[in-house]
């Protein structure tokens, strides 16, 4: 890889993880597009939809573990939701990802478009949770919260993403879970789908490992500044402005499929 390519990536990795940390939202939905469409308008070699899909559900790895270490001393996550859910999510992602070797790019696209138009309306439904509950009294329907981690496994495990944006809304809202355990736990969920998605496009052998390793490096880095800088800025004119880009790469992917 030349200089320039190296930079380039480091580059998606770092402003897709920036963002995703300022935004609290998953990084996949951001770095899917950046590093399906940049490399190319810059005259560089261009990953395929399956490639993209593999570098990206190794940066949510660990970005997720990074995040789980960050709030496991805080005993904000609940067990049993992890154990129910987390135990769908990782079969429907390794499904989803390994799953996705079957299917063509524009699939995988149209995949990707599904995902980022509720990601972005998921950005601006108010994240009202249950509160004044503590850990041990909370509760939650078991079948519920299987099925739609499961299904929210398989479509996230295809584009490599975790699903945070949908687990934290379904969450809150249909389990009627307190929103600080609702956040704690659902990154040790996301966590565990990464280990799947990981594992499905290791195996479906969709891993660029270098460019794979610069984008993780600069994920690394940038997340933790994204969510120090978020503290300190009135975010809702961002959020409009990903909101535009995220609807702007979605009718192009659609444009191209049809």
């Amino acid at each position: 890889m030349t200089f320039e390519y190296i930079a380039i990536l480091f580059l998606i990795g770092f402003v897709g993880s920036f963002l995703s940390g300022m935004l609290g939202i998953g990084g996949a939905i951001i770095n899917y597009p950046l590093l399906l469409y940049v490399p190319v308008m810059v005259g560089l070699q261009g990953f395929t939809p399956h490639q993209v899909s593999g570098v990206v559900a190794l940066q949510v790895f660990f970005a997720t573990l990074a995040g789980v270490l960050a709030v496991r001393k805080q005993k904000l996550i609940h067990i049993g939701l992890v154990a129910y859910m987390g135990t769908a999510i990782i079969i429907g992602s390794f499904l989803g990802a390994y799953g996705g070797k079957f299917l063509s790019g524009n699939i995988i696209n149209v995949v990707y478009g599904i995902l980022a138009v509720i990601a972005a309306v998921m950005m601006f439904i108010p994240r009202r949770g249950r509160d004044g509950v503590t850990l041990e009294e909370v509760r939650f329907n078991k079948i519920i919260a299987t099925v739609s981690a499961f299904v929210v496994g398989i479509a996230s495990g295809i584009v490599g993403a975790g699903g945070a944006f949908m687990l934290v809304p379904i969450m809150l809202t249909v389990l009627n879970i307190p929103t600080r355990i609702t956040i704690a736990t659902s990154l040790a969920i996301t966590f565990i789908s990464s280990i799947g998605a990981t594992a499905g496009k290791i195996m479906a052998g969709h891993i660029p490992f270098w460019p794979s390793v610069i984008v993780v490096l600069a994920s690394l880095i940038a997340a933790p500044i994204g969510t120090a800088v978020s503290k300190r800025v009135n975010t809702k004119a961002l959020r409009i402005i990903l909101l535009v880009m995220i609807i702007g790469t979605t009718i192009k992917i659609w444009s191209g499929i049809l």
